[in-house]
């Protein structure tokens, strides 16, 4: 009789976790995913307040950075974010394996192998100026925004690290220090931006290089930390051949994680430059551009809850403990679910006054009114998928994940964004609800991927196989996936 209440998960047969067991996990995912808010909070705001700066300075000085900034982050940002987001697996599951010099030669080699990343994209954006005039861009504006690019550029080198070793701390659910020391680095960027850029007048220039000088004061914290807290001491390690010898296995993960970044962040930003294709381009951009800025604030929640669940997947993998990594899916899950439903209903009931909160313009402020229920939606399907990402993370199928966000955005997102906005008539509306759509999609696609994965096996592959690198396909028992 018992046997009937166990929930049948891949042909087995697995007991549901106690009440205890749940409410323990809680604390451990909470542990990780409260603090990670602030510390994502802290490190998007350097930005935030660089831009707000800017703007005080006339609208060419604001356009450009504007547009500086949304092609830097597409072409440089997002993807040193996506490959350190590697690290998650394999800091994560060599953590839980107890392998814990693996984590030091692991993290040295995402800092090798990002800062070979970055020479390409410096290059990049050295032309970027050019690139903008050939999209059709007004000359001068274009000019500027090269400028800001340019000055971007030493903001490279410390993001690729900064990256890193928020990576192999979060693995190790040192979450503390990296809260202190972005809150310290937020604290010397606010006056420093405001010097640069006010009293030593060099404007968009100073604003960006502001954000450099920022993160190696934020590095600089870190790294310090890790030489010397003796929480460190067991993953810290020495410079060696190793490292070396381990590029390519980070490489084997960095690139599918990049992919997968990449393709949803750069699906947001082809919607935002589709809107000013259509009629009246300055009301649809702009409304579009405050639902994005609306529900990227809100997913730095949703995103550390998936931190947590990366955290907490891959180090139980790596422990070997299957049961214990199931249970931490269903407790971010649920807390996904709990977030994702405060969030939309108190969006919903402020459905009137957000536009306000924004601009005083009237027609803008009623647009965004009728958004809303749609933005909701977002705000459900994309908290929840960040949730689902944060264990394919843990879970080393970055690349499966790398597929689905290809056929979500690609191949049902942006279609039929473009066949609502321009074919039928519906707008900025109709764009977003395609690039909700594509979200639904991607999704529905990493909670199947979730819901069919085999945990036993997993551990089981992991175990068998000398380099921890190698994933198990949740649907297979002996293909891999990995390099």
């Amino acid at each position: 009789m018992e046997d009937a209440l166990l929930p049948v998960v891949n042909k087995e047969r697995v007991p549901l976790p106690t009440w205890e067991v749940f409410v323990e996990e809680l604390k451990k995912v909470s542990y990780i995913a409260m603090p990670m808010v602030v510390v994502t909070v802290l490190q998007y705001l350097s930005r935030v307040a660089s831009m707000i700066m800017v703007g005080h300075l006339g609208e060419l000085s604001l356009s450009s950075a504007a547009i500086a900034t949304s092609l830097t982050n597409v072409t440089g940002f997002s993807l040193l974010f996506g490959m350190a987001s590697a690290l998650e697996t394999l800091c994560g599951q060599a953590y839980g394996a107890e392998q814990y010099q693996k984590l030091g030669i692991y993290t040295y080699s995402a800092i090798i192998s990002l800062i070979l990343v970055c020479l390409p994209v410096s290059l990049l954006w050295i032309f970027m100026d050019k690139l903008l005039i050939s999209m059709g861009q007004d000359p001068l504006i274009s000019l500027e925004a090269g400028k800001y690019s340019i000055w971007l550029i030493p903001a490279l080198i410390p993001y690729a690290v900064l990256q890193s070793l928020v990576r192999y701390l979060q693995t190790q659910s040192l979450i503390l220090p990296m809260l202190l020391c972005s809150f310290a680095a937020l604290c010397f960027h606010l006056p420093l931006c405001w010097v640069l850029v006010f009293k030593l007048k060099l404007g968009n220039a100073g604003a960006a290089l502001a954000i450099g000088l920022s993160y190696w004061f934020n590095v600089i914290l870190l790294g310090l930390y890790v030489k010397y807290s003796s929480a460190c001491q067991r993953t810290r390690i020495s410079f060696s051949k190793d490292v070396f010898l381990s590029i390519g296995e980070f490489f084997c993960f960095a690139i599918p994680s990049g992919v997968m970044v990449c393709l949803e962040w750069w699906s947001v930003e082809l919607v935002i430059l589709l809107s000013g294709l259509l009629p009246n381009p300055t009301l649809e951009t702009s409304v579009l551009s405050i639902c994005l800025t609306t529900t990227t604030l809100h997913y730095f929640i949703p995103y550390s809850v998936g931190a947590a669940a990366s955290t907490r997947v891959s180090n139980e993998l790596g422990a070997g403990n299957p049961q214990a990594a199931r249970v931490s899916v269903m407790v971010v899950v649920a807390v996904g679910v709990v977030e994702v439903i405060i969030a939309s209903t108190t969006l919903f009931c402020c459905r009137h006054v957000l536009g306000y909160a924004y601009t005083d313009e009237k027609e803008v402020a009623s647009y965004i009114t009728e958004m809303t229920p749609i933005v909701c939606l977002s705000f459900i399907m994309d908290g929840l998928q960040a949730v689902f990402s944060g264990v394919v993370r843990g879970s080393g199928l970055q690349h499966i994940g790398a597929y689905v966000n290809l056929a979500a955005f690609y191949l049902v997102g942006i279609p039929v964004a473009v066949v609502l906005g321009f074919v039928l008539h519906l707008r900025g509306k109709g764009l977003w609800i395609g690039i909700t759509t594509g979200i639904t999609v991607q999704f529905t696609l990493l909670s199947l991927i979730t819901s069919f994965t085999n945990w036993q096996k997993q551990v089981n592959f992991n175990n068998k196989v000398p380099s921890i690198y190698r994933v198990v396909s949740p649907f297979a028992s002996h293909s891999s996936f990995g390099c």
